[in-house]
């Protein structure tokens, strides 16, 4: 019986069974597809990523460093508001390249990551979790003490282990232009309903576009308005769903989730990679298999790290509802150098944020 059986190799499945399997546990972890396919999100990241990763993943996988972005309340024309550093707050990196990287660390560390896994049902027993699932050879039952769910925002983990849905689903699109740009910005788009859309220079791999909104909405048809305002067809278009809000519990018996299933993302860009990864540090420092009762240790440690970050960053989003003259006067106000941390809303209250405004006056 393994210790751990985690469902769904992404950043944070990959990091926990990484974490889990570097503590002497014996770790399980199934993926359905390839590591890192299809894609469905962002490279923009912030640089603590490299934080999570072992020796060499910076030179493999940086693509552009960003130092700040412009904030536009309407298309491409519209005016820009500036935010900015001297150095680099953010880098853009391969996101499949991510996801493969982490996956062959979790290997090394000793977990058994097994691709081409679907898993079709899991059931809690007193003493012990069974996982279901479909393999290239058939069928297969795999038994743990616990199990982790990191199978994404439409997760069959949560689903099975009773625990409630995200408060929202936003349908995300990204789509590619393979001309290099080089450029050192972002561009925010406060135009889309409840939410934004976004480009982002990828050096030689060229420029991501992105926008995201609440279900209802014809998203691809969003999309492809915003990206011919910038004069682009773009390629490889995907998409896939973006959880904001995490529910009151997101631990069973004996199982808990992490990343996109959990929806530990933040509110305010829909980005979860931080997050989820950080999540699952908490759980492989506090979660004991032997344990159940460790569960509630891991709910206590997330939550007191991520979720004022979480509940500042549904604030910052209901400011992108604002009327248009009132985004165009705040961000007017606001713009120039910044101080703050694109993963930590609570750093707009930080020094490094006040010495930034004061040096404007």
């Amino acid at each position: 019986m393994y210790d751990f059986v985690v469902v769904g190799a992404g950043p944070a499945g990959s990091r926990f069974a990484h974490r889990a399997a570097e503590g002497g546990y014996d770790v399980l972890a199934l993926e359905q597809g390839s590591v890192g396919e299809p894609l469905a999100c962002s490279g923009h990241v912030s640089t603590d990523v490299w934080e999570y990763t072992t020796e060499g993943a910076r030179e493999d996988l940086l693509q552009n460093e960003i130092t700040g972005a412009r904030f536009h309340v309407g298309g491409p024309e519209s005016e820009a508001h500036p935010f900015y550093t001297d150095d680099p707050i953010s880098n853009v990196i391969d996101r499949v390249g991510l996801d493969e990287h982490l996956a062959a660390a979790a290997r090394e560390a000793g977990a058994d990551l097994r691709e081409h896994h679907t898993v079709t049902d899991v059931s809690e027993e007193p003493d012990h979790v069974l996982v279901s699932a479909s393999t290239p050879e058939g069928s297969a039952q795999f038994r743990a003490r616990m199990v982790a769910g990191c199978d994404g925002p439409v997760s069959r983990t949560r689903r099975d282990l009773d625990i409630e849905e995200p408060d929202e689903l936003l349908h995300g699109v990204l789509g590619f232009d393979p001309t290099p740009d080089h450029g050192d910005r972002v561009d925010v788009h406060l135009t889309v309903p409840r939410f934004f859309a976004w480009r982002i220079p990828r050096g030689e791999a060229g420029v991501e576009y992105g926008l995201a909104a609440p279900p209802g909405r014809e998203v691809r048809g969003l999309f492809e308005e915003f990206t011919a305002g910038y004069g682009v067809e773009t390629e490889n278009v995907c998409s896939g769903m973006i959880p904001i809000g995490p529910p009151e519990r997101i631990t069973s018996d004996r199982g808990f989730l992490l990343g996109d299933a959990a929806a530990q993302t933040k509110p305010f860009t829909g980005g979860g990679i931080l997050y989820g990864m950080t999540a699952a540090d908490h759980a492989a420092d506090t979660v004991d298999p032997e344990n159940p009762k460790t569960l509630q240790r891991y709910e206590k440690t997330w939550r007191s790290d991520l979720a004022r970050e979480i509940r500042l960053g549904g604030v910052l989003r209901r400011a992108y509802s604002l009327p248009k003259p009132i985004q165009n006067a705040g961000l007017g106000a606001l713009s120039g150098e910044i101080g703050v941390h694109m993963d930590r809303p609570t750093s707009l209250f930080s020094r490094a944020q006040l010495k930034a405004l004061l040096s404007r006056s």
